[in-house]
């Protein structure tokens, strides 16, 4: 596994930039210098983040969500798990 996150992922499952097996090694988001624990998805070429607006949801139940406009640099929070 690359020790580069990708360039785009989202934690919605529906989502088809989900990546579980990424995201189980947590990754961590620098938003213009910023540590962010609320992002829902983000695009480091696009530069651009997606969170939460407070606590409304659309119709279908998920959370409404706001995008942000900036410099993305996400890390991974765990190393990769060993190969053997």
């Amino acid at each position: 596994m690359s020790d580069t996150p990708p360039d785009r992922l989202s934690v919605n499952p529906r989502s088809p930039h989900h990546q579980p097996a990424i995201l189980s090694r947590g990754i961590g988001i620098r938003f213009n210098g910023t540590e962010k624990t609320n992002v829902e998805e983000y695009c480091v070429s696009e530069g651009w983040i997606r969170v939460a607006a407070g606590r409304a949801l659309d119709r279908k139940g998920n959370p409404m969500t706001i995008k942000l406009n900036g410099t993305v640099e996400p890390y991974f929070e765990r190393p990769a798990p060993a190969e053997d």
